[in-house]
């Protein structure tokens, strides 16, 4: 165990939400910050803050959370993935460490962050997957949500689709990508934007599931986002089937292609936007 200069690392953070409150730490209950800062702590030999990339709500999962936070304790990265996951419960594993630049903030540096909500499309109930992906029970028409989703694509007021309680000073979002699509039984909804609002996602899932079970037409959800009324929107679906599967940053921060953007980080027209919980 060595120490020296004060340097930063990043982690990138896979975790089963459904038995915990979101990400950010709480006094009601077990979060996933609150497990992860402790065996953070224990591996760097001194009290540290996690700074996370997003925050996920109650019951949300993550293929790939970065989270940073300053050391001055010296460790292969393989010896902090490793010693850090060791100390974790079984739903939670930290899959890649790396240092990084001072001027990079998991949060602040961030250009886009990507969702997926999967969903089980079939008469029976899923058991091997139950706490990661959401059930219906009917067929849907998965081109008529496609059709539908395109509407939202775009810089865009989603005040009709943002929680009544949500805190965020703007409801505008750039919306970069929304692509649905089948594979087997499964439906998945991708979303990729700067920020989310809070419940974004799951209340634009339910309004697409209105459209996919013939409820509502097409051209439906391009009325509901026009009219900046949370009323006219569909229901919020089910946390479990939402997963955050992590954010982008500019490449000289050196990490893997999947992360990686070249967008700017503010649209000039607007205000940069904080990520919501989702």
């Amino acid at each position: 165990m060595s120490a020296g200069a004060e340097r930063r690392m990043a982690l990138t953070v896979e975790y089963d939400g459904s038995a915990y409150l979101g990400w950010q730490t709480q006094q009601d209950g077990p979060t996933v910050q609150s497990v992860l800062t402790p065996a953070v702590a224990f591996v760097a030999d001194h009290a540290l803050t996690l700074t996370a990339s997003g925050r996920t709500d109650t019951g949300v999962h993550a293929a790939a959370q970065v989270v940073h936070f300053d050391t001055t304790a010296k460790r292969m990265p393989r010896a902090w993935m490793l010693g850090i996951t060791t100390r974790l419960p079984p739903e939670v594993a930290v899959v890649d460490a790396r240092e990084v630049p001072a001027d990079f903030h998991a949060q602040k540096s961030a250009v886009a962050r990507r969702y997926r909500y999967s969903l089980l499309c079939r008469p029976v109930r899923p058991a091997l997957a139950r706490t990661t992906l959401a059930w219906e029970r009917q067929p849907l028409d998965v081109a008529a949500m496609r059709a539908a989703a395109r509407a939202l694509v775009g810089e865009h007021d989603f005040t009709s689709f943002r929680a009544v309680q949500c805190q965020s000073k703007s409801p505008w979002r750039r919306m970069d990508a929304v692509e649905v699509c089948q594979v087997g039984a499964e439906v998945h909804f991708d979303f990729e934007a700067n920020a989310f609002l809070h419940h974004q996602i799951r209340n634009l899932v339910g309004s697409l599931l209105m459209v996919g079970r013939g409820e509502r037409p097409v051209g439906w959800i391009a009325e509901v986002l026009a009219a900046r009324d949370r009323r006219l929107a569909g229901p919020t679906a089910a946390p479990g089937g939402l997963c955050y599967l992590g954010p982008r940053y500019p490449p000289r921060f050196g990490f893997p292609p999947e992360f990686s953007s070249d967008k700017a980080r503010i649209d000039p027209r607007r205000p940069a936007a904080a990520p919501e919980e989702e």
